[in-house]
């Protein structure tokens, strides 16, 4: 049934267009059961769940970081399977335990409201940004890449850090193509571009996009955490010129320069850049935009101004597929497996995590009650610390939209009142969920694009735990500095 209705605020929307040139992989999600749910029209109570529910996201936790190490042959052809596999073991269970038809609508309210905008989101910027080639071969010296890395770390802020990523990563691995070490490049990529930088506009990151959305002010976040993402990023800078410039003055060069110099710096594809411009248009224009207008679909509300941004980005991205030379692409190397590869993974973890964020958001009376309790003083305030580790260690295994959102209201969820009483709080949640997305490559989606890519190219990037040990030995320092610094 399809019913449009009126109101005085638009519910979370999404389209139902899928791009069928060259994003195959979104009809594949699109059909699948594999999509999240956590949106209050199909909430589940998470009082009554035993923490079993939890266990097929903690095995897909466990597929993705051991699989790839004991049976990598296996999982680069399977991955998808696997996936698919434990999200179908939580998915079915709970059709036979809550009913088919409950199920049924959870499935459709989580593919409208979060799987489809969140993947249309990135394949746009993906897309767009893959139709972009930097020309010409710089050479990576310590300055250049730690300037690459600066630069990065501005533009997540204004085209996000799926955009940032997609569109500095392939110069950035030319630029090194030469050099014997390079899997701390890319790990600092990660750090940087990849998550921190993305922490002053809402535009950024997926979790600050939910505040926006929510009511959060666009320029709040660069109000509030600027200085602390400025020390962040600045700190990881300095870590990353001075392990680079080590390794440059010991490891030399290859014999031969798989690609070298080129002639001038340029860039191909320039009219992608205004694409880029539309997509970021389309996603303010979604949340600034209050309309009346709410269709909807099977009990699933989708507001008109989500429905728009969301077509909007499909036809973003078949412009750029249709007006981008194929030469652009082919110097870019692009395809199309890191898309679908998070678009697999994610819409596992997605599906998966129903449960726990269930558990979640049943509060103190839930099977994760100590956790939501450890953020609360004695005398019932919240404590900005607390919840800055546990929004941001929830965002490292969990997605960090939906684990901002479960703090954002156990914080109370009112936006008026989280941006000024409550200010230090939603500072403690917002930094927390993006800056330890980096801690662990499924916290943040751009994490696992970046490691494709660069697998890709021939890079041999450590696994799961492999680059847990880089993040716990850089990262959770920092942020114990940025604890003492600003929330003590």
């Amino acid at each position: 049934m399809f019913s449009i209705a009126g109101g005085r605020r638009a519910a979370p929307a999404a389209g139902t267009f899928c791009l069928k040139k060259g994003a195959r992989v979104l009809a594949a999600a699109c059909a699948g059961l594999v999509v999240p749910a956590v949106s209050s029209a199909a909430e589940i109570d998470g009082a009554a769940l035993s923490l079993w529910w939890a266990a097929p996201f903690a095995a897909l936790l466990l597929s993705i970081a051991l699989v790839p190490l004991g049976a990598p042959g296996f999982w680069h052809h399977h991955f998808g399977k696997v996936s698919a596999g434990w999200a179908l073991l939580f998915f079915v269970p709970f059709a036979a335990v809550f009913g088919p038809a409950a199920a049924g609508v959870q499935l459709l309210h989580a593919l409208l409201a979060e799987y489809i905008p969140f993947i249309l989101l990135l394949t746009a910027l993906f897309t767009v940004a893959g139709g972009i080639h930097i020309r010409g071969n710089l050479r990576g010296s310590p300055g250049l890449n730690t300037g690459i890395l600066a630069l990065g770390a501005v533009l997540a802020s204004i085209m996000g850090t799926t955009g940032a990523s997609m569109l500095l990563l392939r110069p950035f691995v030319r630029a090194n193509d030469d050099r014997r070490h390079r899997v701390h490049g890319i790990v600092f990529f990660i750090f940087i571009v990849s998550n921190a930088g993305g922490a002053l506009t809402p535009l950024g990151d997926p979790p600050l996009f939910l505040g926006f959305l929510k009511g959060v002010d666009f320029f709040w976040t660069l109000r509030h955490i600027g200085g602390q993402t400025l020390f962040v990023v600045a700190v990881l800078l300095a870590l990353h010129y001075a392990i680079d410039r080590w390794f440059y003055r010991r490891e030399g060069v290859l014999p031969h320069d798989p690609t070298p110099d080129t002639g001038r710096l340029g860039i191909d594809g320039g009219a992608n850049l205004g694409l880029l411009a539309a997509v970021v248009g389309l996603v303010l224009m979604s949340g600034a935009w209050k309309s009346p207008v709410v269709f909807d679909v099977f009990g699933t509300p989708v507001g008109l101004p989500g429905l728009l941004r969301d077509v909007g980005l499909v036809v973003v991205a078949l412009v750029s597929l249709a007006i981008t030379p194929a030469r652009v692409h082919a110097d870019n190397r692009f395809d199309w497996a890191p898309m679908t590869e998070v678009a697999k993974l994610f819409a596992g973890i997605f599906l998966t995590i129903v449960p726990v964020i269930a558990m979640l958001r049943a509060g103190a009376d839930g099977p994760f009650g100590a956790v939501v309790a450890a953020v609360t003083r004695a005398d019932g305030t919240p404590h900005p610390a607390m919840y800055f580790w546990a929004t941001g260690v929830l965002s490292s295994f969990l997605d960090n939209a939906p684990t901002y959102l479960v703090f954002f209201n156990t914080a109370g969820g009112d936006p008026a009142v989280l941006m000024t009483t409550l200010a230090p709080t939603l500072a403690a949640i917002s930094a927390g969920a993006v800056f330890m997305g980096a801690v662990t490559y499924i916290g943040n989606a751009p994490n696992l694009m970046v490691k494709a890519i660069a697998e890709s190219r021939g890079i041999r990037m450590p696994g799961f735990f492999g680059y847990m040990g880089w993040s716990c030995a850089v990262l959770m320092p920092l942020f114990a500095l940025v604890t003492l610094i600003w929330y003590a």
